[in-house]
């Protein structure tokens, strides 16, 4: 017996150390791709732990200033369609963050297969992201994915009140949970409500999904052409004005946050009050389509011009394009009419302004919108996230509990963090650290939304940063 198991555990050693061997060497050296507008939170926070992050992003310039002060860290230039480069640079590390689009995720994974290293991303499991779980896991490798603010910290709140109520006999009928990253109140000062610290595509496009979710039992949808229609005046504190509405596919968090006792389940985005309708009208306009036209081919057109053939008006004046848009929407009366039309013109659709580059209404839509709605020096961002649970004890008792994150950034030109950078950066940076550590010893695509992996992340994030939301019983 004693032979036997001797021989057992000399195998298991084998092929621990076989899968540890990929990680020698390299266990403090992770490889950061892009440079974008979260990034710099993660890589401080893995320089203060002493770990060595090698930037890499397509322009030199850009991954440079992200290591400004960083005495850990290295710029590369790497383009990431460039496989055998991509792998080249991830086998000299013992762990990738992906921060690039979503879309090249799945590449990237691959790549991390290959070299059998570990990955980190912010971002939602794709179905091509999922489908490397089993390859993943024969690599030994852990892919630790939804680490950010929406989705991350939303995953380790709602994971804590649902396995807190289901252990003391409750159950969740109703989940409700809206994020938005804002101005701070005072800033946000046009006709949207809004700014922008990125590309403005994101935030128009995300405007166009469908949604899916459950209410009262039943599974409903919200076209995406309909979906900006639908918002909602919804309370938190008093003091802020927020319109809600839902936001994609919430139906597979029945399974995924284990409550298939929810009647009702809505995951959505908050904005301020008035930027809902106005964005409907932008798209029932044609503003947010990406179709191309002849007669947007010219930078050097103006906004009239273009935006009355766009809307289908017979001349460029004031009056025929304040009909065409007439005809094309519908107000709510007679105050948000006068001020959309403002907003509209706030923008420049009405003016001899260029359209710029684009070719389409979204794209030069966009540009238009990042010129004139950039934060401003000494401006601040705000982040919002709450979620609200419906429960019901095993003695017929009905309780409705918050957990609530209202966050507001350090002011642009500070050096400091936006809201959204912190809540995004250090998550990920945390998450990095633990699967570096073997706090995190789980193989394959993961996401934290059990307690397994979800409550080590929460408490060293309240305990070590003071990340956190406010729990508290409404009635």
């Amino acid at each position: 017996m004693l032979d036997c198991q001797q021989t057992i555990n000399s195998d298991q050693f084998t092929v621990e150390m076989d899968a540890m061997l990929p990680f020698v060497g390299t266990s403090k050296k992770v490889l950061l791709l892009g440079a974008g507008f979260v990034t710099r939170p993660t890589a401080v926070e893995l320089d203060k732990a002493g770990i060595k992050v090698t930037v890499a992003c397509r322009t030199l310039e850009s991954a440079t200033k992200l290591c400004e002060g960083l005495p850990h860290s290295n710029a590369i230039s790497l383009d990431v369609s460039d496989n055998a480069a991509l792998e080249r640079e991830i086998g000299q590390v013992g762990l990738v963050i992906s921060l690039i689009p979503y879309t090249f995720h799945a590449q990237v994974i691959k790549a991390a297969i290959n070299q059998k290293k570990h990955v980190v991303t912010t971002s939602y499991v794709s179905d091509a992201m999922m489908a490397l779980d089993q390859e993943a896991k024969d690599a030994g490798i852990t892919v630790f994915n939804e680490i950010g603010l929406d989705p991350g910290l939303d995953h380790l709140y709602a994971v804590k009140t649902i396995t807190d109520v289901h252990k003391e006999g409750g159950k969740i009928t109703s989940f409700l949970s809206y994020c938005g990253g804002l101005p701070a109140p005072e800033n946000s000062d046009n006709p949207l409500g809004y700014k922008f610290s990125w590309s403005p595509r994101g935030v128009l496009l995300a405007a166009r999904n469908t949604a899916h979710y459950y209410k009262d039992g039943k599974k409903e949808t919200t076209p995406g052409d309909k979906l900006m229609s639908t918002a909602k005046p919804y309370q938190i504190y008093p003091g802020y004005a927020f319109e809600a509405y839902p936001n994609r596919d919430s139906t597979p968090f029945r399974e995924r946050y284990n409550i298939p006792e929810a009647q009702t389940l809505i995951r959505g985005t908050l904005r301020y009050q008035g930027n809902p309708a106005f964005v409907q009208t932008l798209r029932d306009l044609g503003m947010l389509s990406e179709d191309k036209h002849d007669f947007m081919q010219n930078p050097d057109a103006t906004w009239k011009e273009s935006f009355a053939k766009i809307v289908g008006s017979s001349t460029s004046s004031d009056n025929d394009l304040v009909w065409a848009v007439s005809s094309k929407t519908k107000f709510a009366d007679t105050d948000e009419k006068d001020r959309i039309l403002a907003g509209l013109r706030w923008i420049g659709l009405f003016s001899d302004e260029k359209i710029g580059s684009g070719g389409n209404p979204l794209d030069c839509l966009c540009g238009s919108l990042e010129k004139k709605m950039q934060y401003e020096k000494g401006e601040r961002d705000f982040v919002m996230l709450q979620h609200k649970f419906g429960i019901q004890w095993a003695d017929g008792r009905r309780e409705t509990r918050t957990s609530t994150l209202c966050e507001y950034g350090e002011p642009e030109g500070s050096g400091g963090y936006s809201a959204m950078a912190k809540l995004v950066g250090v998550p990920c940076a945390v998450a990095v650290q633990m699967v570096l550590s073997g706090e995190i010893k789980e193989k394959g695509i993961l996401a934290p939304v059990t307690p397994e992996l979800a409550e080590p992340i929460r408490v060293k994030l309240q305990k070590d940063y003071g990340i956190e939301l406010i729990e508290k019983t409404l009635a």
